[in-house]
């Protein structure tokens, strides 16, 4: 086992990326102890992608691509400045709001720093805010793709775990809101205490614009309870109000009522029992094409070829990621690593609340240093068993471990995050870290909440039956 990890940490250093370090270490490892024919670890290799869930990954990453060239991304900033711009410090609260609404169709932190972060940033920029503070604000708001439905992070983890992948969503809700609150009052608190004032006039007409989008988004699944309530089926009653929905948008021209819509959809889908979070995915990528070609036409063919092909370069990368993992991971089960991790732990303390504090110490320093994905894949198996012995829901451990890895992306060395603001600001890697370091209280906070208040996770899964 000291030669795998060993190994793994050292490649690491010399600056090897992270699968090839994984797969490497592996291969070492195999050759070294022969703990297995080399067609079992060939195996290994390949069932770790050969997964259902698994296809969800490629069209969540396609539909975040195809919302960016749609141009549905400003329609989201412009959506965002009518409803919170009038506030002190408006466009830092802009930022988070458009971060939440662009999270229910990316999914990943690095999509909505490189998407609608570089507009926020831009604008920041322009109405005379320090750089500092456009990519803090940023970097903390992007942490909430992957908690808000739907996220890549909780697609892997539900693999993994063998945990339903939609109570995940669901229970990335609650924790979402009360993160984008938390940042919200860190944004009041920095304008107050750096003079910063609003963006944009205060006007009624705009914040009462904004929230019809709001009023009208929230009517859908209302108007579709009302139809089926005086006997309409409940298909036929879905036909009809979107075919309103859609004749009102096309006659207002609402800024973000159909991004608005695309959680709403997704979610509805998955209650109703439309599709499985896997099949999600795909209904995420059709609306996506039906924006961008049919609505809004903003989409060529062009644009549409470079989508793909981005996504393409993406999953490949992702999944050569939970490939390498996957051998990786067996070989630390083989090793007897998660029965050595239980007796060490189980030495400390036989407290489920400090095993979860040791736990979020163990993420977040390897959220430092290690890929999202390629973390979940390797530590669930083996942190699972104990998990199970301390009697924490999965679920709720879900959410811990993906909010421990998204403050990580955000930490040198290896934070993506980071590196993708930094360039994007064109700031020194240093500087942007230090722009990052206020931005992490809220969220440091939001994490012990959701680690000690298991019930802001697991209510609403559990009201709507999808966990016990």
């Amino acid at each position: 086992m000291l030669l795998l990890i060993g190994s793994f940490l050292l490649l690491m250093v010399i600056g090897l990326p992270v699968a090839i370090s994984m797969a490497s270490a592996s291969l070492l490892y195999i050759v070294f102890y022969n703990v297995a024919p080399d067609i079992i670890a060939a195996q290994r290799l390949i069932a770790g992608v050969e997964s259902f869930p698994l296809l969800a990954v490629p069209f969540f990453i396609l539909a975040g691509n195809l919302m960016n060239t749609a141009g549905v991304t400003g329609r989201i900033y412009s959506f965002a400045v009518a409803l919170v711009g009038w506030m002190k410090g408006g466009l830092a609260q802009v930022n988070i709001i458009g971060s939440v609404i662009f999270s229910g169709m990316s999914g990943t932190a690095l999509a909505d720093a490189a998407g609608i972060g570089t507009i926020e940033i831009k604008a920041m920029k322009d109405h005379g805010y320090p750089v500092e503070a456009a990519v803090g604000v940023t970097a903390a708001s992007a942490t909430l793709g992957p908690i808000f439905p739907p996220s890549l992070p909780f697609v892997i983890y539900g693999m993994m775990a063998n945990v339903s992948i939609g109570a995940l969503f669901m229970a990335g809700i609650i924790p979402g809101v009360v993160m984008t609150l938390l940042m919200m009052i860190t944004v009041a608190v920095f304008a107050y205490v750096k003079g910063w004032g609003s963006d944009t006039p205060f006007s009624l007409r705009t914040i009462f614009g904004a929230s019809i989008e709001v009023f009208v988004v929230m009517m859908v699944p209302l108007g579709i309870y009302i139809l089926t309530a005086l006997g309409l089926s409940l298909n036929l009653s879905i036909l009809i109000v979107l075919v309103i929905l859609l004749a009102c948008d096309w006659y207002f021209d609402f800024s973000a009522v159909m991004a608005l819509m695309t959680p709403v959809i997704l979610i509805g889908g998955m209650t109703m029992g439309w599709f499985t979070p896997t099949e999600a995915a795909v209904a995420a990528v059709l609306w996506s094409l039906f924006l961008g070609l049919v609505r809004y036409r903003t989409m060529t063919f062009k644009t549409l070829a470079k989508s793909t092909f981005d996504t393409i370069e993406t999953t490949a990368s992702v999944l050569f990621i939970v490939a390498a993992a996957s051998v990786f991971a067996w070989l630390l089960t083989v090793s007897q690593a998660a029965q050595l991790l239980s007796a060490a732990i189980l030495t400390i303390t036989d407290s489920k609340w400090i095993f979860l504090v040791l736990v979020n110490l163990l993420m977040l320093f390897v959220g430092c240093f290690l890929d999202t994905i390629a973390a979940i894949t390797i530590l669930v198996p083996i942190l699972l068993p104990l998990v199970l012995q301390f009697h924490i829901d999965p679920v709720h451990f879900g959410l811990i471990i993906t909010l421990n890895l998204m403050i990580g992306l955000l930490h040198p060395p290896l934070g993506m995050v980071l590196f993708v603001l930094s360039r994007v600001a064109k700031l020194s890697v240093e500087r942007t870290t230090m722009a990052i370091l206020p931005w992490l209280v809220p969220l440091f906070v939001a994490l012990l909440l959701i680690t000690f208040v298991p019930a802001i996770t697991l209510w609403l899964p559990t009201e709507m039956g999808l966990i016990r």
